[in-house]
């Protein structure tokens, strides 16, 4: 079940039907399942998971058993320069499972590449009504900005022990052309009704600047 179609690298219009006809099917399911599940796909995204592993299944079938050619399309490949914006970590895993179902299927493992589809998949959706790795829901992503004349250590710690049952500084960094510093707070509301009380409360100490408390937000440059 788990051997390959192809026989001594020997490649037929049968197998090799099969094998792009796979590779779109299973190119389209991943594809149009990704763009359900993430509303924020874009098209282009959609049409690269649908068409990535019958190009891949393509070259994998091209070299088979011939290490020239191999050594001549690892050359091509190596031309080919991307000027991508960078993704999240569920975007970089769709296009690397994309390109693994097409690896598997251009070797002839037809089985364990429709298996890899159907478990990673389910997977998904396992972990997805678990929420496996989701933030809680009271937690916050608090940016207060200060005049650059001001102290900030342990400056809104009082406020943040009355209206936070845990919180850490995860960064500070210098805004308006450096004439002001932006604390970056992120921790866990006691209640979220309290959320104005807190706002007011740090805008009588920081001057009545810049301050935002927000759910933290996936941000595509992060892994």
């Amino acid at each position: 079940m788990f051997n390959s179609i192809f026989i001594a690298g020997s490649l037929t219009w049968s197998n090799v039907l099969v094998t792009l006809g796979l590779a779109l099917l299973l190119g389209f399911a991943e594809s149009l399942y990704y763009t359900k599940r993430n509303l924020t796909a874009t098209r282009s995204f959609a049409f690269t998971l649908a068409l990535l592993p019958v190009i891949v299944a393509t070259v994998i079938m091209a070299v088979n058993g011939n290490l020239g050619a191999g050594i001549a399309v690892a050359g091509s490949f190596s031309l080919i320069r991307f000027r991508l914006v960078q993704g999240t970590g569920k975007e970089i895993l769709a296009i690397f499972l994309a390109a693994v179902v097409g690896l598997c299927l251009g070797a002839g493992y037809v089985a364990v590449a429709c298996l890899l589809s159907a478990l990673c998949m389910i997977s998904d959706v396992v972990l997805s009504a678990c929420r496996f790795g989701q933030a809680a829901e009271n937690q916050r992503e608090v940016r207060i900005s200060i005049p650059e004349s001001l102290d900030y250590d342990d400056l809104f710690d009082d406020l943040l022990d009355a209206f936070f049952s845990a919180y850490e500084l995860i960064r500070v960094r210098t805004v308006e052309m450096g004439t002001a510093y932006q604390l970056i707070y992120r921790g866990t509301l006691r209640d979220t009704r309290e959320s104005k009380r807190f706002l007011d409360a740090v805008r009588e100490r920081n001057g009545n600047l810049p301050v935002s408390l927000a759910r933290p937000a996936d941000v595509g440059s992060e892994l």
